[in-house]
């Protein structure tokens, strides 16, 4: 089932000598349960690229479908509503609420949208990704490794159509690298989630089922075992 579909997407920036192409017609589909990581140079395009696919800005030409639906034909307030409940975000920064703990900043997306968390589903959660002895820490009492998790948790917690992770282990070291890693890899096989991820690492690229790399605003599919 095809979850997500791009058409000619393009985003310019600037005018004149100034003209910047960080995107150049980009057309490709994911279907649901994939896995797909994203590389390239910085500067190519990538973070451009996931920025218009969580409607997090808007694209100079071209559509996206997530669902079915093309979220920019979409008003604003409509838009805000579907991006919470479609779609879970991943960033280097964990962008984490001090004030909350582990379980409440899980289930802050939930709570946004007036519904009740699953709790089941939710300690579920909190025991695969490690934390359910720590759901009563507030962030502070954290390393940069468990607050990834928590960010990864709270991403899964409204099962959203799709993740967006954007160099997701980028503050951490080699072994909270590997194990964020295989934790969004088990949430893709264990509850047949969605996951496109932005990585320099060629490494961590492997564990998806395809890899597309970005270079000067150009999107190229290199390959992978595909579902």
């Amino acid at each position: 089932m095809e979850i997500l579909k791009t058409e000619k997407l393009s985003k310019t920036y600037g005018e004149g000598e100034t003209k910047v192409q960080a995107l150049k017609d980009v057309s490709f589909s994911v279907f649901k349960g994939e896995f797909i990581s994203i590389v390239g140079p910085s500067g190519s395009g990538k973070s451009t690229l996931l920025n218009l696919l969580g409607a997090l800005d808007f694209p100079t030409s071209g559509k996206v479908f997530l669902d079915g639906r093309d979220i920019f034909l979409m008003q604003e307030e409509e838009l805000a509503v579907f991006r919470r409940r479609n779609i879970g975000f991943i960033f280097q920064a964990y962008n984490l609420v001090p004030e909350l703990n582990v379980a409440e900043n899980i289930t802050l997306p939930l709570l946004l949208d007036y519904k009740k968390p699953d709790a089941r589903y939710i300690d579920e959660l909190l025991d695969i990704l490690g934390l359910a002895e720590r759901r009563h820490h507030l962030p502070s009492q954290l390393s940069g490794g468990q607050q990834q998790r928590v960010a990864i948790g709270r991403a899964l917690a409204a099962r959203p159509a799709i993740i967006l992770a954007d160099e997701p282990t980028g503050n951490l070291d080699t072994k909270n690298s590997r194990d964020v890693i295989n934790l969004m890899k088990l949430s893709v096989d264990r509850y047949n989630q969605t996951l496109l991820m932005i990585t320099h690492n060629q490494n961590y690229a492997s564990y998806a089922d395809r890899v597309f790399n970005v270079e000067d605003g150009v999107l190229t599919e290199l390959g992978g075992a595909g579902r």
